[in-house]
């Protein structure tokens, strides 16, 4: 799983099927210490986050399928939990 902040929504008009009525947000991965590392991707929403909201992200299309109860959703990265908190160690 990976560290993200939420920092954009898309809107499409036009979908694949098996994404009709699912959301696609903005995850920029980010450091223990908030800090935006790599790069942003586009992940569906399975757990009603937002803007701003830290979440984790699975990017792994059978862990992707497995989630959404679809098999031929062609998704890679799927948002699983929106972090409440967090501690570091050190």
């Amino acid at each position: 799983m990976t560290l993200c902040r939420i920092i954009g929504t898309i809107v499409a008009t036009q979908k694949n099927e098996h994404l009709r009525d699912k959301k696609i947000l903005i995850a920029q991965p980010i450091s223990t210490s908030g800090d935006p590392i790599g790069r942003d991707f586009l992940a569906i929403d399975s757990v009603d986050a937002g803007v701003g909201d830290i979440v984790l992200v699975v990017q792994e299309g059978q862990a992707a399928a497995q989630i959404l109860h679809d098999a031929k959703a062609p998704v890679h990265s799927v948002i699983v939990a929106v972090v409440d908190g967090m501690e570091v160690a050190g």
